[in-house]
């Protein structure tokens, strides 16, 4: 496997927003769970907890233009790209202040306006969307990177073959980014897959670099990020990245994640990727007071976006049939 140089440490501004950035991410997750618990988050969510040294640091290396595609675990990628806590958690909760109105819920997070192109419930079905964003992005020499973010069980479908293929045929300026957190639902990724590593080991089929990272090391994730978007940028093509993780909690609401095995789940939560990153940072000097500062700070935000949504009503009804595809052709209803 190819790898860039070592991690190095960055700013002491920068390492502070990877922390931050974790922190943010944490505390929205956690209290998404609660809310859900308590009624107030419908459907089902997929928390990222476990998962945010990926989202930190691959949101912090974007250019503020670069366009980010996720999952229906995209609440970290979202947040982390600039969307506002209080309308992201309205947007779980189904009100009128969401992100969407309150129409897309949990699963479908987007926010054009800070270049979160969308959260896909179809597994893979974003990654060709990604591909043709960053055709489109070199076309228009509009020197924009698409990244695009999935778990291991997509690296079995059609859908990812096609496009990093493409992506690879012709250079397009997209970063496939593999979340591996060993499981594609419940299902171990080892038993359905004759690799080892599901990602980086079937990119030299497509003439790219085996990559992997590890993705509960922020600083790791940051760099390798820096140095795949910015070949991306430069012109030399795709790059898929296989980042090693592990979610804290089962697939989704609906799932206790009792099928992995307990010794498995406990080597994983010591591994606490914002846990691992405060302690680094003290060991190398850092301020303890700055860090409870931004853990003050992140409190603080969820309590306002969680008595925003509190506070927030249901959509109007004159807009359920507003923003929809009224009849397959190239109208819309708005």
């Amino acid at each position: 496997m190819t790898m860039p140089e070592p991690a190095t440490p960055s700013s002491p501004t920068t390492r502070h927003d990877l922390y931050r950035a974790m922190v943010r991410a944490r505390v929205f997750e956690d209290r998404a769970y609660d809310l859900f618990m308590e009624g107030l988050v419908k459907g089902t969510t997929h928390l990222g907890t476990g998962q945010e040294a990926v989202a930190a640091g691959f949101a912090l290396a974007m250019a503020p233009t670069d366009m980010t595609f996720c999952t229906y675990r995209g609440h970290n990628h979202t947040l982390l790209r600039g969307s506002p806590m209080g309308p992201l958690m309205g947007e779980l909760a189904g009100r009128a202040n969401g992100i969407l109105g309150g129409k897309g819920g949990s699963m479908h997070l987007t926010d054009v306006s800070k270049h979160a192109m969308g959260s896909y419930a179809i597994v893979g079905a974003h990654i060709p969307v990604a591909t043709g964003a960053a055709w489109a992005a070199q076309y228009r020499r509009s020197d924009q990177v698409s990244v695009c973010f999935f778990g291991d069980g997509t690296t079995n479908i059609g859908a990812f073959h096609e496009a990093v293929n493409l992506a690879a045929v012709w250079s397009l300026p997209v970063v496939f980014v593999c979340e591996n957190n060993l499981y594609m639902e419940y299902t171990p990724i080892h038993a359905v897959t004759p690799v080892e590593h599901p990602a980086a080991d079937r990119a030299p089929a497509y003439g790219l670099e085996g990559l992997i990272v590890d993705g509960n090391d922020a600083d790791a994730v940051y760099t390798m990020a820096r140095y795949t978007i910015e070949r991306a940028r430069r012109g030399e093509g795709p790059s898929l990245v296989e980042a090693k993780t592990y979610r804290h909690k089962g697939h989704s609401r609906a799932d206790p994640g009792k099928y992995r095995p307990d010794e498995e789940v406990a080597a994983w939560l010591a591994r606490d990727p914002i846990v691992l990153y405060r302690k680094r940072l003290l060991e190398e000097g850092f301020d303890p007071a700055a860090l409870d500062e931004i853990d003050r700070e992140a409190a603080a935000e969820i309590e306002a976006a969680t008595e925003e949504t509190r506070n927030a009503p249901p959509p109007d009804p004159a807009t359920l049939m507003t923003e929809l595809w009224a009849n397959g052709g190239s109208e819309w209803r708005n």
